[in-house]
Order: C-alpha cells, then structure tokens, then sequence
C-alpha cells in the first residue's frame, strides 16, 4: 500500500511562488499559471470555482477563450505535479488542490502560532522554538509578482497581518525565555515598519529592557508618546505607561501578546462619537453644476440618455440632482439583485401597487402618453433587464424620456451616451477653493474636524492630494474621513504606501476604477480585523440593515469588540453610511458593497454569510407573522414593506438551493401579507415555490399550496385555486397547513356564489384556526348573502369579539358593513365600512381598503348621494386599475352600471354589464350590491381598455350635469 500513496507536494506562498514535489523544485511558468497554482493554493483543500477563477485571472472582460485558457493552465498544472497529478482535482463546479497542513508554508505557519499560544505559558522555551520555524517561512515579498490579482492581492493582505501576530508572539516569548537579544533586530524592525502600532512599540521596548537597555526602552517610550500626540492628536493607552513605571522600577515582566490593533489608533470615547450622535452624511452637490445643466438640455431632445462612468465618479449623485429639479420618478436598482424583480421596483418608484395582472404593463399603463423623466439608476449589474424595460418605455410612452446611470452603455439603438468624468483638477495659479475637487476635499474634511480655515500650505497639500485621486468624488470622501485619524500631512504622505497610483499619461477609465478600488482597500486595511470581518458580512443585504439587525449580525459574527463601536468605527471610515430617518439603518455605496462581496469570497466566507442571511430572512418573516397577529400589526407591515429588497436577496439565495426549508419558512410565515396586502412579489414566491418538485415530500407543501392558491385566488383564477388549496388539504389530513386551504376553498367558492360550501369550510378552518381568524367573518358572508341575517350577525359578532390585530377588526367591520348593506340598513353600514377602511389602512392591508371602499360607495349610491359616489368610484376605479387588480375592479365596475342605470344613463351601464358578463375574472354578483341584468344578446362587448374610458366618461357626465 505504502508503494502507492502519492509522492508528497508543497507550495510555499509566503514569498515567492514556489512549487517542489517529492522534494524536487518545479518550475511553473507564465503569471497566469502561477497565478491559478497560487488562487488553488489559497483555498487551503476548499473547491475553486470556474467563475472565481476566470474573474480573478481577467477582471476587465473575459475573453471569449478565457474559459478555455483557464483548463489549459489547470491541464499544464497536471504536468507539472506529475506523479502527484491526481491531487489536481476537478469538481462540478471547480478545482481542488489537495494539500496537507504541513504542504503549504501558511497552513503550517498557523499550526506553529497557534500550538505556540497554547503552550507558551508553560513552555516558553519551546513557544520560541516554534515561532521561530514559524517566522523563518517568510521568504521574502509575499506572491511577488502576483498581486496584480484581486484574490491574491487580498491574501497577501492577511498574510501580512499574520506576519504581525508571529513576530509579536515570536518577541513575547523570547523575552518569556531569556533570549531577549535574539529577537531585538526583529522587534525594532516591526516597530520601524507601522510606528504607531502600539503592541510593537510595547515589545521593543520589554525586549529593550530586558537586555539591559532600559534608558533607550524609555526614549522609544517617549518618541513614540510624542509622534502620536503630533500625527493623529491622540493619547497613548494607559499599558504605556503602565509599562515605562516597571520600566523604571526594574519589574517591567513579559506580557501576553497583545490580541488586536491598539486602542491608541481609535479615537477616544472623548473624540469619538457613535451613530447615534452622528448627522446624516452631507448631501450638497459640489462642483456638478455644468453636468446637471447639459443633461437637461439633452433630455430635451433625446428619449434615453445614460450617464455612464466608472464606480464612484458621482453618477448617482448627478442623476439624483436632475431628478429633483424635474420632479421624476426615480427607479434605484442598488438593491434589486434578480432582473425579475425590476417590474416590482418601478411599480414602487411610482407608488403603484399591482395586486392583479402583469406588473409591467400596469406600470407602462400608468406612465401612459404624459410628459415626464424616469431616472434608472444603478443599471451595470442587470443589464438585460434595464434594456428590455427601457425598450419597453421608449416605445410605448411616447413622451416619457429615462435617464440612466451605468458603468457602461446600455447598448440601445436610441441611447446617448453621456460620459460623467472626474472632478476638475487645480492648477498652479488658481484659487484651488474655487476647484470642485478641492472643495468637496475640504467640506467633507469639515465634517470630521471642524476648525479654522486652510492656511495657504495647508491647501497646496489638499490640491496634492485630490491630484494624487484622479478627482475621483468617492476616493476624495474617503479620503477626507481619514482625517478623523491622521493630520493632512501624514495623510498625504500615506498616500504613495496606501494607493496603487498609476503614473503618467492621462488616466483611462479603467485606471481611475483601479485608483478607486485602491482607496477602498486603504479604508479597508484601516480596520481592524472585528471590523472588517463586519463590513464583509454587512454587504450582502443589498438595502442596509437596522441598527438591531447589525448588532446582532456582529453578535452572531463572535467579533470581540463591542458591536456598537465596530459600527461607530465603520460609519466614521465612510465604510457605511448611518441614516436616522424612520430609526437607525446602516447603508454601503454600491461599490463599497461589491468591494465587500469580493473580500467576502476571498475569506471564503460567502456561505457562512448566505447562511447568515437565511436565518435572518426566516427570523424575520417569523417575526412578522406573530406580530401581525397582535396590536403591532402597523409596526410589522412598515418592517415588512422597508425590507422586502433584503427579502428578495435571501429568497433568491433560498431558491438557488437544492432543499426548500428556508423557502417554505418565508412563504408560510407571510401568508398574512400575501393575503391582505398589494405585495404581488410574495404572491409570485408562493405560487413559484409550489410548481418546485422538491415541495412534494416536504412537510410544509399544505400550507405552500395554501398560500400559492391564496395568490391565485387574487388573480381571479378560482379553479385554480380551488385545485391547489384541494391538493394541500389532501396532503395535510386534518394536519398543520389545512386552514390555509380551507381559508381559500371558503372564499373561492364565495366567488363562485356557492354559500353552503362557504359555511361548511369556514367553520372548519375557524375549528382549527380560533374565532380571532376572519374564517367566522367569510362564513358570515354567505349567510347574509343567503338571506339570515340573524345568524349572519352572531357568526360575525363572535369573530370580533375575539379580533386582536388591525386587519382582523377591520375585517369584522367590513363584514359588518356587508351585512347591514344586504339587510337594506345604510345608516349602520357607513359606519361600518368607514370603520374598516380607517383600520385597514393603518394596518398597511390594501386589500381590505378598495374592497370596503366598493362597499361603502354602493350605500352612498342608494342613498341618493350621487355626486359624493360617483366621485368615489371614479377614484377607485383609478386605484383598481392602476394596480391592475380586474378581479375587485369588475365589481366596481357593476355597481357603477347600476347607479347608472338609476340615473337613465343606459347605455354605458349595458356595455359596461356586458364586459363583465364576459370577464373570467369578475366574480359572481354580490347581492348585498346592485344585481346586474343579463345583457341584450345584440349588446357589443367592448374590451378593458374601452370600458374604462366608458366608465369614466359616464362619471364625467353625470358630474357635470348633477
């Protein structure tokens, strides 16, 4: 057996890549390759996927042999390791490189620091020797020439930082040992590469000291008391002089090695303020105002206009300003992470609720032939969607133009292509306050350290710094937030170690991207590790989060500082942005999130944090179910309706699994929502997760069905939900999910007109469910509708009794209504709808309001109130059809015909019954409203556009004349 295990590899990344199997050095050549050896390397036995590999290779824009080029480079690898090939794995989706822990130097680095930590109270001695082996792996300039590569790039970030944890626990244990002066060369040097990092100034100085050199350990002491105080204005932690006392003392002993960056680096409570206490980030504009002006006067001649640009040049900000002095819709695709889901976002943007229908013509229905701007911003991530919906607009609202905002074109025949460049530069000679970019340096400077006016120096070194950032908005604003921690002088001189500057020429697009990705990695590397573990994992909720959402996610992350100052920290950084309207909620510019989603997969931290986002997602839909259920019912609409983009994300993520438990999870536990409320989105989730084969043996399929035939139910396709809740109930016997299925077969057959069947599956879903539930109140219905009105009045009388939310009272009210209306009593019946549409609205259920609003306009019509009803239905007539629910909108429609009718005011009321007679979607007459005649056989049947503008021709002319 020996004979055939494979000959042992091992690849060495802490310096130059190097590649040895059996003991025999191999050379691999070409960046590419070495570069896929290394990315391989990295992911320490974890699968690389095709996708990671060929972005990380060609950032740019793949080629279209890139794929190809890739399983070159892996097949050359294969060659390479020759006898050991097979540990060259290839996986459905990647690579594997298989390697033990003492095959690659960083594994066994972490092996040695780890095992030394353990040991090194009782065996300092053997601590040193294994820190030792450990800090003798690095080799030299780690991945050199490699680093042109993003993922690369990020690791030999974090291997510099292990660096730092070796020689710091290296230089504690030689001096825990007695061999001080073996580690001094060392410690000093650690401390001449980051002078303000404290724990290594604290090392040298014990090292110092306990070689005898206890005046030059103090006179470290002091330079470095005095550098901090003079670059960042702060104070030294009190181990400093903790430590200069023993110092002086002659009892200075060993420390534990310090676990994180240096508090001296933070600000102090004293100069340091958290959210809470912070404004809102400055809004104004600087230095636009010629861009603004050209793109009105394109807009008055062009119909699609994008603004395109590279990530952080102010696209948003610009197309933002135009917006406003328009007055347009403004459609921001920054959270929308599935093109299906950019119909629901432009249905928001313009305030529509589509509960029935195609969201997309309902939105170009009310956009219609009307003058105005819509501003798509954030297009490069959903390309295909944003240009189908442009199409879309251009060619069906004529006077409709769309201003857009992308890192590249659009790729439409009718597009102008309008370029956003940097900021202008100052120039020697000019007022440099008077140039866009030094003014917005210094009015975000400040924000973070108000003071006197710039002396002249002090502005030659601003216009140095906005020069050095290409006058790129973002760099310059994250750049200027550094001065919460370092003087202008050592920000500017950071600049040239902190920036990968690109030199000479003038600088294309893709070098200011870099220029900026640069600048976001030096705010990054600011961070200590608890923070910047917590901006990955912040990134993936595409909306922000609250502020109990991220101290628990930073809870959950077991970070080991305290939650609330690793926020503070990353809103002072400009890592996120803290707004306070309606509460506390954290928000990332976009490209600050992508940045945070690539650090993410570099971690290899991307499932832990979809993980992470999933049980969120179910905890919160969780929360809403049981807060709808109570008196927070208002609390939980505006929770559900504020996080539906964070939702989305989760819910895609959910559905890109092979197993449905968190899918199943959300759509049962917003079954409330998608009943009640004009969120069409839920209704597609339920009835897309019931047509998934994967429902079929799971134990939540009834109630899935349940809600999916909820869903139809609103779309008027009532066999089709009378087939799905009948599937569900037969698969729940009697079991957990039967009342969603009663609940829809109850109101499906109310449509139908077939009231025993009502009755019969109302009291059944109220046995299983409690008389809080509107089971009593759909059973009560039927009973009116049939004519007891008595017995009406008792079922609906228990259910309000025991109501507790918003929806549910409003729910008894309008049953109420129903009943007295049918009974022939008007009085009691406004009330009664009034009633449910005040708590309908106030519990965010849309639904309840236009159905109790049809109600209540049938009472003002019998009642002779004409002029006050027929002005009530043309406003929800209005409200039906912008949101394109045809199902409620027939009803409407009829009682309208009826009140018509009344007025003799034929005609229309014959076309209007006729179109209804012929709708699939209108439901049986409701005898508690008008009963409709049957049509004349001759009557024209005109379509839904037709009746429309009949009916509100009719209103117009009754209004006129009454």
């Amino acid at each position: 057996m020996a004979a055939n295990r494979p000959p042992p590899v091992r690849v060495e990344v802490l310096g130059p890549l190097r590649l040895s199997v059996d003991g025999t050095p191999v050379d691999v050549p070409g960046p590419k390759r070495r570069a896929v050896l290394a990315l391989l390397a990295l992911a320490e036995g974890r699968i690389v996927t095709v996708d990671r590999l060929v972005d990380a290779l060609w950032p740019s824009e793949v080629p279209e042999s890139g794929r190809q080029a890739l399983h070159n480079h892996v097949s050359r690898l294969r060659g390479h390791l020759g006898p050991a090939a097979d540990r060259l794995a290839r996986r459905p989706d990647g690579y594997r490189l298989d390697l033990g822990r003492d095959e690659l130097d960083v594994a066994r680095a972490r092996a040695l620091l780890a095992t030394a930590r353990t040991t090194a109270r009782r065996d300092p001695a053997g601590a040193f020797a294994l820190l030792e082996e450990a800090h003798g792996l690095w080799r030299g300039p780690v991945l050199a020439g490699l680093t042109e590569v993003e993922p690369i790039a990020a690791a030999v970030e974090e291997y510099a930082q292990l660096h730092r944890e070796v020689t710091d626990a290296l230089v504690a244990a030689a001096v825990d040992a007695g061999q001080a002066e073996r580690v001094l060369s060392c410690a000093a040097a650690s401390a001449a590469a980051d002078p303000l990092r404290e724990p290594a100034v604290l090392l040298l100085m014990r090292a110092l000291a306990a070689t005898g050199q206890a005046p030059e350990a103090l006179r470290v002491a002091r330079g470095y008391r005095r550098r901090l105080v003079d670059e960042t204005g702060l104070d030294p932690s009190p181990a400093l002089g903790e430590l200069e006392h023993e110092i002086l003392d002659g009892t200075a002993a060993p420390q534990p090695t310090p676990s994180r960056e240096p508090t001296s680096r933070e600000p102090t409570s004293r100069a340091r303020a958290g959210p809470e206490a912070r404004g809102g980030p400055a809004t104004r504009l600087i230095g636009r105002e010629q861009e603004v002006a050209d793109l009105h006067r394109l807009l008055a001649t062009e119909r699609l206009v994008t603004l395109a640009g590279p990530g952080g040049v102010g696209k948003t900000r610009v197309a933002l300003e135009v917006a406003r002095q328009s007055g347009a819709a403004v459609l921001p695709l920054a959270p929308v992470t599935d093109p299906a889901a950019i119909p629901h976002a432009l249905a928001a943007a313009l305030n529509l609720r589509v509960t029935h229908g195609d969201v997309l013509s309902a939105c170009v229905a009310l956009l219609g032939d009307q003058p105005g701007l819509l501003v798509i911003d954030n297009c490069e991530h959903l390309l295909d969607g944003v240009r189908d919906l442009a199409g879309v607009i251009l060619s069906c609202c004529p006077r409709i133009s769309v201003l857009a905002t992308s890192r590249e074109p659009l790729g439409l025949a009718a597009e102008h292509v309008s370029r956003l460049a940097p900021l202008p530069l100052p120039h020697s000679g000019e007022d440099p306050t008077r140039v866009p970019s030094v003014a917005l340096f210094l009015d975000r400077a400040r924000r973070v350290r108000p003071g006197p006016p710039p002396t002249p120096a002090e502005l030659r070194t601003v216009a140095d710094i906005v020069r050095r950032l290409d006058g790129m908005p973002l760099a310059i604003e994250l750049a200027a937030g550094r001065l919460s921690t370092f003087s202008l002088t050592d920000l500017c001189g950071r600049l040239d170690r902190s920036l990968d500057l690109l030199g000479g020429g003038t600088p294309s697009a893709d070098t200011r991207h870099r220029t900026l990705r640069a600048t976001i990695e030096w705010s990054y590397r600011l961070l200590d590790e608890d923070e910047r573990r917590l901006f990955r994992h912040l990134s993936v909720f595409p909306d922000g989060v609250d502020l109990d959402t991220a101290e628990r996610l930073a809870a959950g992350l077991g970070l080991r500082s305290d939650p609330g100052s690793a926020l503070a920290r990353l809103v002072d950084t400009s890592m996120i942005d803290a707004r306070f309207e309606g509460g506390t909620r954290y928000r990332m510019l976009e490209t600050l999130r992508a940045f945070g989603l690539d650090r993410l997969a570099a971690a290899g931290e991307d499932e832990a944090a979809a993980e992470c986002v999933l049980r969120w997602a179910v905890e919160l839909a969780g929360w809403i179910n049981a807060a709808m259920a109570t008196e927070r019912e208002p609390e939980a609409d505006a929770v559900l309706r504020r996080e539906l983009p964070n939702l989305r994300a989760a819910w895609r993520l959910a559905r890109r699994r092979e197993e449905p438990d968190d899918a199943v999870a959300m759509v049962v536990a917003l079954y409330e929502a998608i009943a009640y409320r004009d969120l069409v989105e839920l209704r597609d989730w339920a009835e897309e997760l019931a047509g998934d084969p994967a429902l079929a043996a799971h134990p939540g399929a009834p109630a899935v069905l349940g809600a999916a035939a909820e869903a139809v139910y609103h779309r008027g396709d009532y066999r089709r939900a009378d087939r799905l809740a009948r599937a569900g109930l037969a698969k729940a016997a009697g079991g957990p999910g039967s009342w969603h299925c009663l609940s829809v077969l109850s109101v499906a057959d109310l449509a139908r007109g077939a009231y025993g069947d009502v009755v019969e599956h109302s009291l059944a879903a109220a046995d299983l469910a409690g008389p809080h539930r509107e089971n009593l109140g759909i059973a009560a219905l039927a009973t009116a509708y049939a004519g007891d009105f008595g017995q009406a009045r008792r079922l609906n009388d228990r259910g309000l009794a025991a109501a507790v939310s918003p929806t549910m009272r409003s729910w008894g009210a309008y049953v109420a209504g129903e009943i007295e209306n049918a009974a022939g009593h008007s009085e009691p019946a406004e009330r009664h709808y009034l009633r449910a549409i005040d708590l309908a609205r106030v519990s965010g259920a849309t639904f309840l309001v236009g159905v109790a609003t049809v109600g209540l306009l049938t009472v003002r019509a019998t009642a002779g109130r004409v002029p006050e009803a027929l002005g009530g239905y043309r406003d929800v007539i209005d409200y039906f059809a912008r949101n394109g629910n045809w199902t409620h909108l027939w009803v409407t429609l009829r009682n309208l015909a009826g009140l018509l009718r009344r007025l003799g005011d034929d005609g229309p009321a014959a076309l209007i019954d006729a179109a209804a007679g012929q709708a699939p979607d209108a439901p049986a007459v409701n005898p508690a409203h008008d009963v409709a005649p049957r049509p004349h056989p001759a009557t024209p049947v005109p379509g839904r556009a037709a009746v429309l503008d009949v009916a509100r021709q009719a209103i117009e002319r009754n209004l006129s004349g009454s």
